[in-house]
């Protein structure tokens, strides 16, 4: 399948991002002095579909946010980009983010949960589902999580999940019974191999930030070591990271990590959460070849 006609489901957080750009992370009682700051939209399942549309994919966007000017702002920049979207409207206050980002382009977050998990998988209509290929899910709900990833399955499309930080805090067994294809990261891993979960993943992938990445499918395993870049700000590197694998998956294991991690890098030397990522410079990063070789 080619990622022109790839339709891919994206469920999960839509946030807003206030980014600060300090000289350094300060210790506690420490002070920064802050050297830029930006605006932007955030929330993993909405970086994953901005990142598959500028790979020519076909994302839909099921979240929710409030009826204020932040919500506002986030579904205008989405539809200036090509996603489509499904945000179910609240009177709550859209999620609002708070990113610190030092000169190594490593962070600190800080945020509310606002109105990123009053949507429900029946906001997401039936004939939405069945028109998608896959369905690609990050961290909300236990319980609307798994009834996406029942319905999905239901339908043949096949699952992929990235549940995020919070994953030792919720309990996302039955999603993950019903995902074949699971993105985390080394701490991440850990959590689920200490929980037994881990084995009912029949594709696990682990993102190992600039060391790259290593996908586990059944007895294979399979190591890209990223690529060279000097980075502004990582969040949402791994975001974009998953958008090019989940593109280049049906082009085998190899061609996804490159592709991802490709992404992941660009995502990386580019202020703010949420990038535009396109063939053109995946292509000129993947002619320049990994960090390792």
């Amino acid at each position: 399948m080619s990622a022109e006609s790839l339709r891919v489901v994206c469920a999960g957080h839509v946030n807003w991002d206030v980014t600060l750009r300090v000289d350094r992370l300060p210790d506690p009682d420490g002070e920064a002095c802050i050297a830029d700051q930006y605006q932007s939209g955030g929330g993993s399942a909405s970086n994953v579909a901005v990142a598959l549309a500028g790979l020519d994919a076909s994302p839909l966007l099921l979240g929710s946010v409030g009826r204020d000017e932040n919500g506002w702002l986030v579904r205008r920049e989405l539809e200036d980009v090509g996603v489509e979207t499904k945000l179910v409207e609240t009177d709550g206050e859209t999620a609002v983010k708070y990113l610190v980002v030092d000169d190594t382009g490593e962070l600190l977050m800080f945020g509310n949960d606002g109105a990123n998990e009053a949507y429900a998988a029946d906001d997401l209509s039936e004939r939405q589902l069945t028109t998608a290929d896959h369905l690609h899910l990050t961290s909300q709900r236990p319980e609307t999580a798994a009834e996406l990833a029942r319905a999905a399955t239901r339908e043949g499309l096949s699952v992929s999940f990235d549940p995020g930080r919070r994953l030792a805090d919720r309990d996302y067994t039955e999603t993950l019974r019903r995902t074949d294809l699971l993105f985390c990261n080394e701490r991440e891993a850990t959590v689920l191999r200490e929980e037994g979960l881990a084995d009912a993943v029949s594709t696990l992938v682990i993102k190992q930030g600039s060391g790259g990445a290593t996908v586990f499918d059944g007895s294979r395993e399979v190591y890209h070591p990223g690529f060279a870049v000097d980075p502004v700000d990582t969040t949402g590197a791994g975001d974009a990271f998953a958008a090019g694998f989940l593109v280049a998956r049906d082009e085998g294991l190899e061609r996804a990590l490159a592709v991802g991690n490709a992404c992941g890098a660009l995502a990386a030397r580019t202020p703010g959460a949420r990038v535009q990522v396109g063939w053109r410079d995946v292509d000129a990063l993947l002619d320049i070849g990994p960090s390792g070789g």
